[in-house]
């Protein structure tokens, strides 16, 4: 069995990367300072960034969506973790960039490269490191100022150096903003911002600030397309007890939308004065501010004379928890997208060996699967389609230059796995799921590692925890089957999604991650469930469904307060719904808890799925709800 697939070299990074190097170090020449360090960041910590602050792919070549490029005379890294080793090795070629693979905290890595840079202390100062302080986060900033304080560097925020060598550089995005309306909008931008008035007043707080914008988004009922996959905008909130104030940049928000906003007591003024009237907020007034939600520039813009509280954002744990009535909505948009996918997979299963299919052919498909549906708005990230070896890169992206070739009109170009993790936005909520596929026949060892991710799946799908289990707490249950064989992956088993919003969003993390009380499942919340297995150079399996967390009765109703069996405790409802390819797995491996376990998944598939689609579709459905 050919278990490779014709792909085109990738490219090596563009040919004016040294060049533009070469700008920066004349910059930092010219300013007396060292190092500069360019984050994956904007003012808003956005993941998914506006152009403009794409300061560090367009610096090193490197595209992935995490990484931290440190430049310095002679020399120039780029720090990121496991997910992107191998993106990053070939798209850093020839660019005069290292590599520096991150294993664990950033902070102390980036001060151990500056060290073994061997620099003399300059005679008019300290060696100094710059960064821009509006887009790095605050408590990162804190942790590096410390760092490197130690090893006798100063760290500069004050700078943007990418204003000074990037001579097109991008301005500010110009999408409209516009209203998230009923009945998807299920609670009104006045009872949101009621919510977190008195969310404001319990903490003692005059005044609140929200820079991050998917809460902003969400407080305001508002959305945008400022920012690739996820429909928000950029902007500031300034909350106060009985004022509102959105910043935002001229022309975003038409005059029909303005009146609107101020019914709801929130005043409209231009993004380039947020900072000022931060700045201008009066002595003995009590500011919240989110640690983790605002960068270092922000919190430094605030008067002394101003108490700041920090805690985390109320809008945060609010937009969490899904409503009844938004639970609702995104069942209906779960079906639509398992609808369209299992259109695009029949076509597929047809096409396969008579038609040409590459990764590329794959995301154009089932992206046009997805555009023919109800309330469809964009896709919520870039379709990853991995053949083999691609899909064993958790953040594989095919492109024009470098893709793998399934299939053409002559037969097969190759056999193995094909992994696609892919997901929109509709009205009524935003959807993001992942299957692997046999081409051909699967070898036992493809179908033991499938086998032992579904386990893992279905372990952590049929839990059930005490209300407020800290979320990191049950990663364990879905490495579980893959720990008893010394496996691992290196990515989160959980992320939680928002409501036609972000497809990352907190606070909730089914990971590793050291947890804290804001990660507790409450009743509403959305998250996935994605464990996977990677071997590099041959294949990659991720099986992802998104949950949702529902109250279910405890083992013991009545049981007494303070024993054991008393609680109140939370069930995952998988909402997700699309076949999962049983021909991949190893029944030999399989409790028979977890066959029916599976089996009912697919019979409620059937049921949900079969009114929406017809023809060969739903023969294709029907066959791959077959209990096995």
């Amino acid at each position: 069995m050919t278990t490779t697939a014709t792909i085109p070299p990738t490219p090596a990074a563009p040919a004016d990367i040294p060049s533009r190097l070469s700008a920066v170090r004349a910059a930092l020449a010219a300013r007396r300072l060292q190092a500069v360090l360019v984050p994956s960041s904007d003012p808003h910590l956005s993941e998914y960034l506006p152009e403009r602050w794409q300061g560090r792919a367009w610096l090193s070549g490197f595209t992935g969506s995490s990484g931290t490029l440190l430049v310095a005379q002679g020399r120039a890294a780029l720090f990121t973790d496991s997910r992107y080793w191998e993106q990053a090795e070939s798209e850093l070629a020839g660019s005069g960039v290292d590599l520096v693979k991150l294993d664990g905290p950033a902070t102390p890595a980036y001060v151990a490269w500056l060290e073994d840079l061997g620099l003399d202390t300059p005679a008019d100062g300290p060696l100094a490191l710059a960064v821009d302080g509006h887009v790095m986060g605050l408590a990162q900033t804190q942790a590096l100022h410390d760092a490197l304080k130690a090893e006798g560097w100063q760290l500069r925020t004050d700078l943007d150096v990418l204003d000074a060598v990037w001579p097109a550089r991008p301005g500010l995005p110009d999408a409209a903003v516009f209203e998230h309306l009923p009945p998807h909008a299920a609670t009104s931008r006045a009872d949101k911002l009621a919510l977190l008035r008195k969310a404001l007043a319990d903490k003692g707080a005059t005044h609140h600030w929200i820079a991050t914008l998917d809460d902003l988004a969400w407080a305001l009922n508002l959305r945008g397309a400022d920012v690739d996959y996820n429909p928000v905008f950029l902007g500031h909130l300034m909350l106060g007890l009985d004022s509102a104030t959105l910043f935002v940049a001229d022309g975003k928000v038409n005059a029909d939308l303005r009146d609107r906003l101020a019914q709801d007591g929130v005043d409209v003024q231009t993004y380039g004065l947020a900072l000022d009237a931060l700045a201008a907020l009066p002595t003995g007034s009590v500011l919240l501010l989110d640690p983790k939600r605002v960068t270092w520039g922000l919190r430094e813009a605030v008067p002394d004379g101003v108490r700041v509280i920090e805690s985390i954002n109320p809008s945060t744990l609010a937009k969490s928890r899904k409503t009844p009535e938004e639970a609702r909505f995104i069942r209906q948009a779960m079906e639509r997208d398992g609808a369209a996918m299992c259109a695009f997979y029949a076509w597929f299963d047809k096409a396969l060996g008579h038609e040409h299919i590459s990764e590329l052919t794959i995301d154009e498909r089932l992206t046009a699967e997805r555009e023919k549906q109800p309330e469809f708005i964009s896709l919520s990230f870039p379709t990853i389609a991995g053949f083999n070896a691609n899909g064993a890169l958790p953040h594989y992206r095919a492109t024009p230059e470098a893709y793998a070739v399934l299939s053409t009109p002559e037969g097969l170009t190759a056999e193995g796995l094909l992994l696609i993790d892919s997901g929109a936005q509709y009205l009524g909520g935003t959807t993001d799921i992942t299957r692997v596929w046999a081409i051909g026949t699967p070898s036992p060892a493809q179908k033991r590692d499938y086998t032992l991710v579904l386990k893992g799946t279905l372990g952590l799908s049929r839990t059930r925890f005490p209300r407020g289990t800290l979320a990191p707490m049950l990663d364990a249950i879905a490495r579980a089957p893959l720990w008893a064989e010394g496996l691992d992956f290196g990515h989160g088993t959980g992320h939680g999604v928002g409501y036609f919003l972000n497809v990352h969003e907190g606070p909730q993390s089914i990971s590793k991650a050291v947890p804290d009380a804001n990660m507790a499942m409450q009743a509403g919340m959305i998250t996935s469930i994605e464990p996977g297995l990677y071997r590099p150079g041959q294949w990659g399996i991720r099986i992802e469904n998104l949950v949702l967390n529902v109250p279910v009765p405890p083992a013991v109703p009545d049981a007494e307060p303070g024993t054991p069996e008393h609680g109140h405790y939370l069930a995952f409802e998988t909402l997700s719904l699309c076949p999962i390819d049983t021909r991949c797995v190893d029944l030999a491996l399989m409790r028979a808890d977890e066959i029916q376990w599976l089996n009912d998944y697919h019979a409620e598939v059937l049921r949900r799925l079969s009114p929406l689609v017809s023809g060969d579709t739903l023969g294709w459905l029907q066959e791959r709800t077959k209990p096995i």
